[in-house]
């Protein structure tokens, strides 16, 4: 469930080159309806997953105000870029694999990739912090002994357990939450945002890393890379497929066209406050199997 982009690096040599480019765009840009059709069809996909129109409605504002923080600050970067592309899955556990957008078109310089790549968790916690908020005061405090064995147990992040602690107090010895469906949107949305902030690859944290400290960022993304291989190994086999899939598409960032203009004290500080905002929202073992 992830919000990385493809980038295809075209060859500027020619102005055949140049109208090519444009009128795929043009073609690309102008026929929406696989967009459409797939936003309809995640809808339903996540509402038959839990029968809940609120975790439906709010796992797709969350996917949807991601995806269009990138599109909308690619638009105003004047960076081609799709409409987000649904990923529909009728199974469980989210009822869908998230949304993407893509871009044809090398990102201008470091100051748009970064941008660019904040701009979508930042927009997706704005949906995603009010759903667990209230959520959780729509969840049910039960024994543990009540609890059938079919149900899942969820790991926690440092940030859903403040929220938690905030909205709901302590919770007693024996007990725990059965989260609503609203609350479990809230739940992925963090989810969600954690994978995408990995500092690795072409994922929003990989962006990110990328734009602060340009080339040399191939050490963080070495080391984060690691640390997730270790993860992997010692505590969460379930991380494999999402490690293999950033080998398989480059855990390296390909430049900017300026690579070489820093960015500025504002930004860095925002770039920090994300990596805090990674920290907190990421599980490192996100399922529990009995």
């Amino acid at each position: 469930m992830t919000g990385h982009w493809e980038f295809r690096f075209p060859d500027f040599d020619s102005e055949e080159q140049h109208r090519r480019i444009r009128i795929l765009g043009r073609l690309r840009s102008g026929r929406p309806q696989i967009n459409v059709i797939l936003f309809l069809l995640t809808i339903g996909t996540t509402y038959l997953i839990y029968r809940s129109l609120l975790y439906s409605a709010a796992i797709i504002a969350i996917l949807l105000s991601h995806e269009m923080g990138h599109y909308l600050m690619c638009r105003r970067y004047g960076i081609r870029a799709t409409l987000p592309y649904f990923i529909p899955m009728p199974f469980p556990p989210f009822g869908t694999m998230g949304a993407v957008i893509r871009m044809e078109q090398t990102i201008p310089n470091r100051r748009a990739l970064f941008d660019v790549g904040v701009a979508g968790p930042l927009a997706g916690l704005i949906f995603t912090i009010p759903s667990i908020i209230f959520g959780l005061k729509m969840s049910e405090i039960v024994s543990t002994t009540s609890l059938s064995s079919d149900v899942q147990t969820l790991g926690e992040s440092l940030m859903f357990t403040m929220l938690s602690k905030l909205v709901l107090g302590s919770i007693p010895e024996g007990y725990d939450v059965l989260l609503h469906p609203l609350a479990f949107a809230g739940w992925a949305g963090l989810f969600v945002t954690a994978l995408n902030l990995l500092p690795v690859g072409q994922l929003d944290g990989g962006h990110i890393i990328y734009a602060i400290l340009g080339r040399k960022s191939r050490y963080v993304f070495r080391a984060a890379l690691l640390a997730f291989i270790f993860i992997c190994i010692f505590y969460f086999w379930g991380w494999l497929l999402m490690i293999l899939f950033i080998i398989w598409f480059g855990y390296r960032h390909p430049p900017p066209m300026d690579d070489f203009t820093p960015l500025d004290t504002k930004r860095k500080l925002i770039g920090g406050i994300t990596f805090l905002i990674f920290l907190t929202s990421f599980t490192p073992v996100p399922f529990k199997f009995h």
